[in-house]
């Protein structure tokens, strides 16, 4: 669809337009739906039309939010690591996101929107840390209506200049793509990279849970993080000796530890993610022996049946 198109639809039915628009991005879709504001507001040729398409995009939010919070209220956090897993850099794993969510609590919901990546986890995180659907539903729609407001209020605003940015456009269309397709291809470069730099950090040893389990049972047994949610380990229950961990605090689950006392850290995140990265920090600590439980929470439950 070219930018003539877009224009000419959003000029005569903004409002549905841009609740199919926000409604899929919501969902996960990636088509970006800030720019699509920004064109309506610069359209609106009454405050009315402005309410309108404003109202549409917080409805279209609202119910994409309620589709993930019944999924992670329904299969908890198997919904976070299935989005997780398709994320370019698996280290923005279930535990960090948890914790961010747990932290910031209700008001998470309200710059979710703004925060890439976010957006589509926090709902099912909501959903599956049981967050009362009247809250969820005041907070996501705050947080639609801010994202939402803003984007609209600026393209109202800017309406000045918008003709002459479509013509420009329009001039332009072929080197704007390029300009384009070239962006999409650097980020996807960096993330790549990014995605290969974490893969080279799992050279960090692994430990099966059956390995674990044997040296728990010894007089010297290792020092055993479960870098868990709060949340997860308060609804699956805790481990019999481990300690409960953050990555962001790992300085005060270890204590006093002597650096050469073996440690193993085991999360709930797709490829171990949380758990490497918490083992690599370790290391880099000075921590001699540092291992990660292979296939972590799930490999333990199944050793542990």
């Amino acid at each position: 669809m070219d930018i003539a198109t877009v224009t000419t639809a959003l000029r005569e039915d903004a409002p549905s337009l841009v609740f199919v628009n926000v409604l899929l991005q919501q969902l996960g879709l990636p088509v970006p739906a800030v720019p699509t504001m920004l064109l309506a507001g610069s359209f609106a040729v009454a405050p009315v039309s402005l309410w309108l398409t404003l109202a549409a995009a917080v409805v279209a939010s609202v119910l994409a939010d309620l589709v993930w919070y019944a999924a992670g209220r329904a299969f908890g956090y198997r919904v976070l690591a299935g989005l997780c897993r398709l994320s370019i850099n698996p280290a923005s794993c279930v535990t960090h996101t948890e914790a961010r969510f747990v932290r910031w609590g209700m008001s998470s919901l309200l710059v979710a929107k703004f925060i890439p990546g976010f957006s589509t986890v926090a709902p099912p995180i909501a959903g599956a840390l049981r967050m009362s659907l009247p809250r969820f539903l005041l907070a996501a729609a705050a947080g639609a209506g801010l994202w939402a407001g803003l984007a609209l209020t600026a393209g109202w605003m800017l309406r000045g200049a918008v003709p002459e940015a479509i013509e420009l456009l329009d001039r332009h269309s072929g080197k704007v793509l390029m300009a384009a397709v070239a962006g999409v291809g650097l980020w996807l470069g960096w993330k790549l990279w990014q995605r290969q730099r974490f893969r080279a950090a799992r050279e960090v040893p692994p430990i099966s849970a059956e390995e674990l389990l044997a040296e728990l049972a010894t007089d010297d047994p290792p020092l055993f993080l479960d870098l868990r949610g709060a949340a997860m380990i308060a609804a699956a229950g805790p481990i019999p000796g481990a300690v409960a961990a953050e990555y962001d605090r790992l300085a005060a689950a270890v204590g006093d530890v002597p650096k050469t006392r073996p440690i193993v850290t085991m999360c709930a995140c797709p490829e171990d993610a949380g758990a490497i990265q918490a083992a690599r920090r370790l290391l880099d600590a000075g921590h001699l022996s540092v291992r990660v439980l292979d296939g972590g929470y799930e490999a333990w439950l199944a050793a542990t049946r």
